[in-house]
């Protein structure tokens, strides 16, 4: 073999036993953020509380060293990370191997904003405030019933976390808040002919006025979770499933009832 052949060989080894045996610094700087790992028992109960099943497509944004799609694999769903980082993807590929779930841990290099989220059920995140903002208006294109949960950060812009656990015992990066991508609700929707209900929404929370006769009045404690929809009207709970155009669903308490309404306009 020829020096420069050598040369050339010896090169590619030692770029190999290089990537082989790197390591991440937590802290170490990154494209949008420094990279710090979610602890472990933090990381559980952020997909805990997602409930990750086998039926799940689990996204990570800017995914380090891949410990969550590892860990959300490991529970049986397919789970992708996005990761800046070349090294870290790498590392985290290696890692889905050793622990045998390269078949359903998947990573790719690219930046978080631009990928491609739409496939998502679950999404655990450990990003900033300014990046979850930042990407608020995809999530909320996601399917209805997506579930959100971010390390420590909460989203932002009016958007409250639909439940919020502090794990214990931790020392730091403890809390994980839950975001379910509610369906949109907003317009007016008729219910019978002389019977009308006008929403408003921000994010879960829902508002507005139900007309019955002409005569309107204002309901109360609306939430959109996901596809199911509540809401109060004069000491009566109305529940329903939105599908598309049209909810379902059944009033209890001072009025006994099922009910439907078609979307009338936006």
């Amino acid at each position: 073999m020829t020096l420069p052949r050598l040369l050339y060989v010896s090169g590619l080894l030692a770029l190999g036993a290089a990537a082989q045996t790197y390591q991440p610094v937590p802290g170490q700087p990154g494209k949008d953020v420094v990279w710090i790992p979610t602890p472990d028992i933090t990381l559980e109960k952020m997909l805990d509380m997602a409930q990750v099943t086998p039926n799940d497509y689990v996204i990570d944004l800017g995914s380090g060293d891949g410990r969550m799609v590892i860990a959300a694999a490991k529970r049986g769903a397919r789970a992708h990370g996005v990761e800046y980082n070349p090294d870290l993807v790498a590392l985290s590929q290696r890692a889905a191997i050793t622990a045998g779930v390269a078949d359903k841990a998947t990573f790719s290099q690219g930046d978080m904003f631009e990928a491609d989220i739409s496939k998502a059920s679950v999404m655990p995140l450990f990003l900033l405030p300014n990046h979850l903002s930042t990407l608020a208006r995809k999530f909320l294109r996601l399917k209805p019933g997506t579930r959100i949960v971010s390390n420590t950060y909460e989203i932002g812009g009016g958007w409250e976390p639909d439940e919020t656990v502090r794990t214990a015992p931790c020392n730091s990066w403890c809390i994980a808040h839950l975001y379910v991508v509610p369906a949109q609700v907003a317009g007016v929707w008729q219910i019978a002919d002389d019977e009308w209900l006008t929403l408003e929404q921000s994010y879960q929370k829902i508002y507005g006025t139900y007309q019955i006769n002409n005569v309107a009045v204002s309901i109360e404690n609306g939430m959109v979770r996901g596809e199911v929809i509540r809401f109060n009207i004069n000491n009566t709970v109305y529940t329903g499933r939105i599908s598309g155009n049209t909810i379902t669903g059944a009033a209890t308490g001072l009025i006994q009832r099922n009910w439907n309404a078609t979307l009338s306009r936006e």
